[in-house]
């Protein structure tokens, strides 16, 4: 890159960071709002007064405010990229195991399987990632599925120190009953392949994968890139997978607040109960944001709600 080209990279930087510091003044009196993931003991412990944010843009300009540097519990944002992992071993057969359909249930009801005989409504409630994660058992064994996830997320964030936190991985699979109670019903239905204890376990522990926002953004450029990742001479996935995946965050990834998150945000994302939410903005860029108090559905309240902002300040909005 020439130094014009340099230097005209950090100018659009500079003005993506006054954009996200009018963001953070906006939420500054919202900090803290919203209540921690308490159900898991780990989490609970965390300052709700967190807030983070960072953008990564598909010509190479990043940008970052306040705890955008902070590692933070994923939780599910994993299944964004279970998902994909799961997609590039089995491809179109995967939905023959569950749905592409808004649940309007929560992120771990059981109600749904019952009617449905065991089949999972989309792959980002709780029942439809522990499938996406028998499927990688499956394809990897228990520990190779983990590694899998672990090795893909450094590679596209760039940051090889990605890791689980095992404090959050030994909470999550302390408390967890709710979640073993949905993967052995699915078991009856004979719709869990692997042996139970080894799919929670990959699934707690890929939950538990601590990240910041600054690498989430990052590893989550290739949706806003049709499939291209930075620095791959070969496409991560294919133009036509990553617009699909796009389309499931869009209808499903705030769970039973999915439509309100589209109306109000109006960007295809994903929220996990650790805080965090990612957002693409297609052809454009990724960004992240972190602040750990949850609303009723379980999203980031101060999240969304910077999230919302940004759309206001840039028009970036798919609508």
């Amino acid at each position: 890159m020439s130094r014009t080209a340099d230097m005209a990279a950090a100018v659009l930087a500079c003005e993506w960071g006054r954009v996200l510091d009018a963001v953070a003044s906006d939420v500054g009196p919202h900090r803290g709002a919203g209540r921690v993931a308490d159900y898991i003991p780990a989490l609970a412990r965390v300052d709700p007064g967190h807030f983070g944010m960072c953008l990564a843009t598909r010509d190479g300009e990043q940008a970052g405010v306040g705890d955008a540097r902070v590692p933070f519990s994923i939780q599910s944002i994993s299944k964004v990229f279970g998902l994909t992992l799961a997609l590039r071993c089995r491809g179109e057969a995967l939905w023959e195991r569950l749905g592409r359909e808004p649940s309007g249930s929560a992120f771990n009801s059981v109600v749904q399987l019952e009617s449905e005989r065991g089949v999972p409504r989309n792959p980002f409630i709780n029942a439809g990632a522990l499938v996406v994660t028998d499927v990688l058992v499956s394809e990897f064994g228990a520990a190779g599925a983990l590694e899998a996830m672990v090795s893909t997320l450094r590679e596209l964030s760039g940051n090889p120190a990605i890791a689980v936190d095992e404090e959050v991985a030994a909470s999550e699979a302390e408390t967890g009953h709710r979640n073993r109670s949905l993967a052995h019903f699915m078991k009856s239905f004979g719709r869990i392949e692997n042996d139970v204890d080894e799919v929670l376990d990959v699934y707690f522990r890929q939950c538990a994968l601590a990240m910041s926002c600054e690498d989430l953004a990052r590893a989550s450029l290739w949706l806003a890139n049709d499939g291209r990742a930075p620095g791959r001479d070969e496409p991560f996935v294919s133009q036509t997978l990553a617009r699909r995946i796009n389309a499931i965050m869009l209808t499903c990834g705030h769970y039973d607040a999915a439509g309100d998150f589209a109306y109000r945000v109006g960007l295809p994302g994903k929220s996990g109960v650790g805080g965090g939410i990612i957002v693409v903005v297609p052809d454009r860029l990724c960004v992240a944001v972190w602040s750990p108090g949850l609303d009723a559905s379980g999203n980031s309240k101060v999240g969304t709600l910077a999230l919302e902002a940004f759309v206001e300040h840039t028009g970036l909005a798919i609508f």
